[in-house]
């Protein structure tokens, strides 16, 4: 949708954007700590060459049988990870991203596992998800996201869900905030949680567009996550200075935003002035298909034209200039032509 938009006119391009529909795709802008410098992620500064080198991250899972890998996409500063059962071959997916889909399947294919869901833990605005054109490419995968998402997806998710994957399982907790439609992903020993951009290592989600709303970000950490083991794993969607996880300890003790009340929360939340993500125009397509984004193009471009048509000329009986009112007319067709 967005290659479309970029080669109209400007104003088309203006007026695309401001009916977009649906904008609740994710959204992964964020700050760094409270003092520090914001980038235009909002995460602190980086050093590029640093973030570049991350790519690939393993560790021996606590759960027997569960293998583990953590891979990075430098672009967006984005995690995917892969969890699977070391005795039935089966695997799950967490925030698959576009970019560097074919590294995941290589490595799926090494490895001889068989991907058996893909799951986002939200709407990406910063990055586009893999998961349709995975879809294509691996028979039987069935992609998984919150049923509060607003997006399409072969399983929708409800708090308590559990996505099984040979003997191990993921647990479905919602933590809504960031968008609504977020959820965290616990292991089923809870040695793990795949937090999205809820929690991050010593910072959160933003909550300034898609349905964001810091009191509910707010409570969504202290009470679902939080009120995990101590020892809990937290592996989040994104980290702009090459951090790889974090605890509920430290999370809880040290993230300098969570650590205040509720009210000094939310006035840092919505004092942060945060630029709005670079690819938020292309990531409805992939998440709501190519269906509704079309059906969005069509809208505009076609049926909008057509009623302005219709409803200037339809006040030639009350005598207007119908010279002017036909110039206004074909200038929008002209606009807002696909």
């Amino acid at each position: 949708m967005c290659s479309i938009i970029n080669k109209a006119r400007p104003v088309h391009r203006a007026l695309a954007l401001t009916l977009r529909l649906r904008t609740n795709t994710e959204g992964s802008s964020y700050a760094a700590a409270d003092r520090g410098h914001f980038s235009p992620c909002g995460g602190a500064d980086v050093d590029p060459l640093r973030a570049a080198s991350r790519r690939y991250c393993s560790r021996m899972a606590l759960s027997q049988g569960l293998l583990f890998r953590q891979l990075f996409e430098p672009e967006s500063s984005t995690y995917t990870y892969l969890l699977a059962d070391t005795s039935t071959k089966e695997a799950v997916l967490i925030d698959p991203v576009l970019e560097p889909l074919d590294r995941a399947l290589t490595l799926l294919h090494e490895l001889g596992f068989n991907l058996k869901v893909a799951v986002n833990t939200h709407c990406h605005a910063d990055h586009i998800t893999s998961t349709g054109l995975m879809k294509k490419r691996l028979a039987g995968l069935k992609s998984a996201i919150s049923k509060f998402s607003g997006a399409s997806a072969d399983i929708h998710l409800s708090e308590g869900d559990k996505i099984t994957f040979g003997k191990q399982y993921l647990t479905v907790v919602e933590t809504p905030g960031h968008t609504d439609g977020c959820v965290t992903l616990v292991t089923g020993d809870r040695s793990m949680a795949f937090t999205g951009d809820a929690l991050l290592i010593r910072g959160c989600g933003r909550t300034d567009f898609q349905q964001g709303s810091a009191k509910k970000l707010y409570q969504s950490i202290h009470q679902k996550i939080f009120t995990l083991p101590d020892h809990c794993l937290i592996y989040p969607g994104h980290d702009y200075k090459g951090q790889t996880a974090s605890t509920v300890a430290e999370e809880r003790k040290f993230n300098p935003r969570l650590t205040k009340s509720l009210e000094e929360f939310v006035d840092i939340m919505n004092n942060l002035n945060l630029p709005k993500p670079k690819k938020i125009g292309m990531t409805s397509h992939f998440l709501y298909g190519p269906v509704t984004s079309y059906a969005l193009l069509i809208t505009i471009g076609v049926v909008l034209p057509l009623l302005l048509h219709h409803f200037f000329f339809s006040l030639r009986e009350d005598g207007k200039d119908i010279c002017t009112i036909r110039f206004i007319t074909l200038y929008c067709c002209e606009c807002l032509r696909i």
